[in-house]
């Protein structure tokens, strides 16, 4: 429901290629409620959604945005692998489009309106960035919140000096919680403007904010968020957000309204208006006919209109109709594993050119990270040794005292427990286990005395037998 309050927010939510539902929906609010957009205190957007919101804000073409998309999803499916193909730079890509389509003082009217959901990659927390002091600034902020990383590259771009991936990671519907943010999303679940799929279940899945219907029209949205869908199926996303705007506006009652805080105008007698109020009704219900149906793309930018009839259209050249002929394209992909090392090579080659002059401050930063990861793998280890080893060792000396006399107290044991805990445990443990042992055969040695006898002085011996007596010469014997 579209808050009643003096101010309110339009926030866009990261969905990859289906970020032509937004250009739809962008479409219908400039064209049906264009207060909607002048008056918005701020309209946010996160990875495609920033896109999208950079666009109504700095009042580009909206469809030479949405062309721009349907250009690139064209361009994607036509190698092997898709959007992962070696030659395939999404970020590049991204950058161009937005030098082609933003006006120069685009980073002047975005400033204090139009607000980019980043994810800070030193701590893994939302930041959301909302001045700008150039267009280059600008793109690069759109360029971050759209790096989703490894399907982008291995190394986040940077702005202002701080490396940032795509929001979507952290927060991928900005400010959802407020009362007064009209939320988009091309998923239906519960936000504002959403399809309505005719769906019984119950189940919501919440992605960063996202709120997502378990359902199978959605499964098969977020399958074709990363790897564009056939050019018909994006058209129809367009539509379907356009009417999805409609709906929005007509059960708020903003559809052709100068202001949603004037009064509802008073009953009259029905005329061609009322009309095309009925016709907006059925449009909204989603039984149209097929002329309806086309005149819902009549409503769109010229641009954007030519754009969606070119892309359901198939080239009709010598080489297209060649290259979709069967033995052609079997043979393609037969020479997959011989073409594809050599457009690696090509691709790699031009991409460690362009990344030549941003070397050593992408090299600093691995190998702070690097460092980090180290630290991080040393501590924990630190934290499961100092866990195990300290009951260990107390077993062993328990062990060794219960096999020796009892234990008396020494000077030294009496200086450890100065120690700290994890220190006296871990590195002093089994050297005071040996010299108490030392210091008990010491105290021994006092109680004995240690005399070396021969082999056969203990041995018990038998008396020798009494001699008999011996008289003295002389004397007569008794």
């Amino acid at each position: 429901m579209f808050p009643r309050e003096a101010t309110w927010n339009i926030s866009f939510a990261g969905c990859g290629f289906l970020g032509v539902y937004h250009i739809g929906v962008a479409s219908c609010l400039r064209e049906h409620a264009p207060f909607l957009v002048a008056n918005a205190t701020h309209i946010y957007g996160a990875s495609a959604g920033a896109l999208t919101a950079t666009a109504l804000v700095t009042g580009a073409c909206l469809g030479e945005a949405g062309a721009n998309i349907i250009e690139v999803s064209k361009e994607a499916r036509k190698r092997f692998l898709g959007p992962l193909h070696p030659s395939f730079n999404l970020v590049k890509t991204i950058r161009c489009c937005l030098l082609k389509t933003l006006p120069a003082d685009c980073h002047e009217r975005a400033s204090g309106r139009l607000g980019i959901s980043l994810t800070r990659v030193s701590d893994g927390e939302n930041v959301i960035i909302s001045h700008f002091h150039s267009k280059d600034e600008l793109i690069q902020a759109n360029v971050c919140s759209t790096f989703i990383p490894v399907y982008c590259g291995l190394i986040p771009p940077t702005l202002q000096g701080v490396r940032y991936v795509d929001g979507g990671i952290s927060d991928n519907l900005p400010l959802y919680e407020l009362r007064n943010t009209i939320t988009v999303s091309p998923f239906s679940g519960e936000s504002d403007i959403c399809p309505q799929d005719s769906s019984t279940s119950i189940h919501e899945l919440r992605v960063t904010n996202t709120s997502i219907q378990f359902n199978l029209r959605n499964l098969y949205r977020l399958s074709k968020a990363l790897f564009p869908p056939e050019p018909m199926v994006l058209r129809e996303m367009c539509k379907q957000g356009y009417r999805d705007g409609l709906r929005f506006l007509r059960r708020n009652g903003l559809l052709n309204r100068p202001n949603p805080l004037m009064a509802l105008a008073p009953a009259r007698p029905q005329g061609p208006e009322d009309e095309d109020t009925e016709e907006a009704e059925a449009m909204l219900r989603g039984h149209l006919p097929a002329r309806e149906d086309r005149r819902i793309l009549e409503h769109l930018p010229s641009r954007l209109n030519e754009a969606l009839l070119e892309a359901c259209v198939e080239p009709k050249d010598l080489l297209s109709t060649l290259s979709n002929m069967l033995p052609v394209r079997l043979a393609t992909a037969m020479m997959v594993p011989y073409t594809l090392p050599l457009e690696s090579a090509v691709s790699f080659t031009i991409r460690l050119l362009e990344w030549l002059p941003d070397v050593p401050e992408d090299i600093r930063w691995m190998k702070e990270q690097t460092g980090s990861i180290c630290q991080y793998l040393v501590m924990r280890a630190k934290r499961k040794l100092g866990s195990h080893l300290p009951s260990r060792l107390q077993e062993q000396v328990e062990l060794r005292r219960a096999q020796s006399l009892p234990s008396v107290p020494l000077s030294c044991a009496a200086c450890s427990e100065t120690l700290p805990a994890w220190l006296r445990s871990v590195l002093l443990g089994d050297a005071l286990a040996r010299w108490e042992e030392c210091q008990r055969q010491l105290l021994l040695s006092l109680f004995c005395t240690d005399v070396a006898f021969p082999p056969d002085a203990l041995r018990m011996h038998a008396p020798p037998p009494p001699s008999p007596p011996q008289h003295p010469p002389g004397l007569p014997p008794c």
